[in-house]
């Protein structure tokens, strides 16, 4: 009896600490973005492609370029040409390294701008996420890379002076591809930081929107003052090029779109196809960018 006793005892024990952090990931936190017209797309290509990529981009969707620099974007010891290209379908912060990339730079999707650094990345460490890197200093502010479960990579930003964007026309999608085995933990902890909101959580769309017509997914929408994110929930055996497409642009005339597009030297990977109520396509840019690109269907 005294064996057993000491067992329990101990399992209790050894239990008790699990729930800690938990109850910190759920403390409620602040809203600290700013509009998604100041979330960016991090585009990486090869510095001989830089130049063919933001021309056929701004040849796509319209809209203008910052003047182009080569910087020091890393804390360690780096050059890349750099240029944000801010379109009314969406931004994008385009890096061609002119050196070898730095750990772990290359692998974040997509850049925020929050009001507050610091409360920033504590409030996204206490729902969940893990800082990649320790928070450094840019040439235009701080900067740090944070991964949430499932391994989706961001970099949240903070600017000296305050930037002033012009309002998107159409606000693009974060697209995210997770399996069952950790999408309700990302959708917790991003929805917890973002103080998003789950527009929709369809449990059985079809499967053909991640090229498996054959199955059934799960689709969730949801949407923040960082803009908005699709997450697509499924086995995981994706056939190529689906979940490589880090970003769902929004576009009222998808034909239109994708003649300008090819005409600037746009791959269609998938060709468009009706998928619920949109027309999409998925498309490979100058550099290998990978894109979607919808429209709502005509009724």
């Amino acid at each position: 009896m005294k064996r057993i006793a000491f067992l329990i005892a101990t399992a209790l024990v050894t239990a008790a600490p699990i729930a800690s952090p938990v109850l910190a990931r759920d403390t409620a936190t602040a809203d600290y973005s700013v509009g998604p017209q100041y979330d960016t797309t991090h585009v990486y290509v090869p510095e001989a492609e830089f130049d063919q990529f933001v021309a056929s981009f701004v040849a796509t969707f319209g809209g203008t370029t910052s003047k182009q620099g080569e910087f020091q974007v890393t804390p360690t010891k780096s050059l890349t040409k750099s240029q944000l290209v801010l379109t009314p379908a969406g931004t994008v912060s385009v890096f061609g390294f002119k050196t070898p990339i730095p750990y772990p730079f290359g692998d974040e999707r997509t850049g925020y701008l929050v009001t507050d650094m610091d409360a920033a990345v504590t409030a996204a460490v206490k729902h969940g996420a893990i800082r990649r890197i320790a928070t450094f200093p840019d040439p235009i502010g701080r900067d740090s890379l944070i991964q949430w479960p499932g391994g989706v990579n961001m970099q949240i930003y903070w600017h000296t002076t305050k930037p002033n964007y012009t309002p998107l026309s159409t606000v693009p999608e974060n697209r995210i591809y997770l399996t069952a085995d950790v999408a309700d933990r990302f959708i917790t902890g991003w929805t917890g930081f973002a103080h998003g909101k789950i527009v929709s959580d369809t449990r059985s769309a079809p499967g053909n929107e991640v090229g498996q017509p054959d199955k059934m997914i799960r689709r969730v929408a949801i949407e923040s003052g960082y803009g908005k994110m699709l997450v697509f929930v499924s086995d995981g055996q994706l056939p190529w090029p689906y979940g490589r497409d880090m970003t769902g642009y929004a576009v009222s005339d998808l034909s239109a779109t994708l003649a300008k597009a090819t005409a600037a030297g746009v791959e269609i990977l998938v060709a468009p196809a009706t998928v619920g109520n949109r027309q999409t396509a998925i498309v490979r840019f100058p550099g290998g960018y990978i894109a979607e690109i919808h429209s709502d269907r005509v009724r």
